[in-house]
């Protein structure tokens, strides 16, 4: 199998550390790896210091070597990357797909998350407006030595600039385009992300199982889903 870069874009918080159960898994798969670290708690870093970060961490890489992986606000990074440099493949994790011109702080209105939320919040037998909570919405379905490695590393520091940085770019890169939705994710449940990837991108969504922190809970099940798609790009 040739081998491609697979370029890891965590979300909210920008932790290189959330991708390292899947990496050893695609590297032994024979494909490199790059978990980006972004600069989350930087008060003056918006969505094109993301970008630029990403872009940065690409470096002289050929492109069409790349598969890009973005989860949860790295959604909203991704097609700022793809605008600057366009890999073979794009592939959104439990993301935030955002629209032209929109903040990550709109987006939740816009795609209407909160009555999502609450409807979710039922089905887990919470109340409807029970607050976000880290273990029951996070971590829920997480390996607890895996849970606990994350809780020493202490809370991750997320600046609130990002909220109110545009997303900006004219129409959605044309690039190769993947959706992947944990079955099981509490925070944008399942059913609420397959809608808003349909509506925002005419993609149906592959489902697997897992939470939102999928490549903590189920690295497995997301590396054969990535290694497959990555059989199928053409270099």
């Amino acid at each position: 199998m040739h081998e491609l870069t697979f370029v890891l874009v965590p979300g909210a918080g920008g932790s290189a550390w959330y991708w390292h159960l899947l990496e050893p898994l695609l590297q032994a798969h024979g494909h490199a790896c790059v978990a980006v670290e972004l600069p989350a708690a930087d008060d003056r870093a918006g969505l094109p210091e993301y970008a630029e970060t990403v872009v940065r961490a690409i470096g002289d890489r050929d492109p069409g070597r790349i598969v890009l992986v973005a989860q949860s606000l790295g959604g909203f990074t991704a097609p700022l990357v793809c605008q600057r440099t366009r890999p073979a493949l794009l592939v959104l994790v439990n993301a935030m797909i955002p629209k032209p011109g929109e903040t990550p702080g709109a987006w939740w209105g816009n795609t209407g998350h909160a009555a999502a939320k609450q409807k979710q919040n039922l089905r887990d037998g919470r109340a409807a407006d029970a607050a976000f909570d880290l273990q029951a919405d996070f971590f829920h379905d997480v390996p607890p030595s895996v849970t606990q490695e994350a809780m020493a590393q202490g809370a991750p520091q997320q600046s609130e600039t990002i909220f109110g940085s545009p997303c900006s770019f004219d129409a959605w890169p044309a690039v190769p385009t993947r959706v992947l939705v944990g079955q099981d994710d509490r925070f944008f449940p399942a059913d609420f992300q397959q809608r808003v990837a349909r509506d925002r991108l005419g993609i149906a969504a592959d489902v697997i199982p897992g939470g939102h922190l999928v490549a903590l809970s189920q690295p497995a099940e997301l590396a054969g889903r990535l290694v497959a798609w990555a059989g199928q790009v053409r270099v």
